[in-house]
């Protein structure tokens, strides 16, 4: 006998876990509402919580970090750009 594994839209997880941070009801209470296990509730729940301090940063992290990404990326690109120019100017002067 195969279990499927069910895949959970993060709006359905964060749906529980703010329910489960509510605390209107147990988690034994949520398990049985949605139809997911009591450990799982725990886990997204735990997620929520130690996640939600980066909801608050603006998006400054998550943006520095990919404009220096994009700017090695187009660093790379120059430096490859000139070795192609330099190759193809050495080559049309012979």
């Amino acid at each position: 006998m195969s279990k499927t594994r069910k895949k959970h839209s993060p709006a359905f997880k964060a749906k529980v876990a703010l329910a489960a941070i509510r605390g209107d009801q147990t988690v034994a209470e949520l398990a049985s509402r949605f139809g997911v296990h009591p450990s799982q509730i725990h886990a997204w729940k735990k997620t929520a919580q130690d996640d939600l301090a980066t909801v608050f940063e603006g998006g400054q992290g998550r943006s520095e970090k990919a404009s220096e990404a994009l700017v090695a990326e187009l660093y790379q690109q120059i430096g490859q750009l000139k070795v192609e120019r330099d190759f193809l100017a050495r080559k049309s002067r012979l």
